[in-house]
């Protein structure tokens, strides 16, 4: 039996898809509630930037959903991204004995 794994989700598409189209909010006013740029939005849902910890923060108290939730979504995506790139390379790396 094979697992397929689902694809690696930005968190800029969790903003998109499950809050802001849902309360049909616009990332000029996600912005301007939280104290950012609207670009720092717009670039965050077209996929284009990481989350960071501040956006994050301010998302989680306008939103009300917690820190951790934001800054998990972006932990996994960075691993799943990256972990393909570096591959060859981990697997040359020889673990610690001690």
């Amino acid at each position: 039996m094979t697992t397929e794994l689902l694809p690696a989700i930005h968190p800029g598409e969790i903003l998109r898809e499950e809050f802001l189209i849902p309360l049909g909010l616009t990332a000029g006013r996600v912005a301007k509630a939280i104290g950012v740029p609207r670009t720092r939005i717009e670039r965050l849902v077209a996929e284009k930037v990481d989350m960071t910890p501040d956006t994050a923060l301010r998302l989680a108290r306008y939103l009300g959903t917690s820190r951790d939730f934001w800054l998990s979504l972006q932990t996994r995506y960075s691993i799943e991204t990256t972990l393909p790139r570096i591959e060859a390379s981990l697997a040359a790396i020889e673990p610690l004995k001690v």
